[in-house]
């Protein structure tokens, strides 16, 4: 069985809402899933973006898929960037450490915009 991460469409009409779920890739978008993982806002401005950081890490690690806009979602998280320093070998202390650097790193550059 290939499983897949993506989106599952919830909401009402021109006001789409989206749940992040591990599912087999032959089942439909919003049809059986296997795990709930987080939800996708796009109505908000920002964009509000929660997800099961380990959750979503043990199913990549599982080697799970994700589509093209949840690979996004991912790396607009930090997500990818933990597992790509998982797959090196790192220890966890040292993936905390450069994920909190990187945050603070992005943290910096959207309050400069501001």
């Amino acid at each position: 069985m290939a499983v897949k991460l993506r989106l599952r469409r919830d909401g009402r009409t021109h006001y789409a809402f989206f749940h992040l779920v591990a599912a087999d890739s032959r089942a439909p978008r919003d049809g059986r899933f296997i795990e709930k993982l987080g939800y996708y806002n796009p109505n908000r401005n920002p964009a509000e973006i929660r997800f099961d950081h380990e959750r979503v890490l043990y199913w990549l690690q599982q080697g799970a898929q994700p589509t093209e806009t949840v690979h996004s979602l991912l790396s607009r998280e930090g997500i990818l960037l933990k597992l790509h320093l998982w797959r090196k070998g790192k220890s966890p202390e040292e993936i905390e450490a450069a994920y909190q650097a990187w945050k603070a790193q992005k943290e910096a550059k959207a309050a400069a915009k501001r």
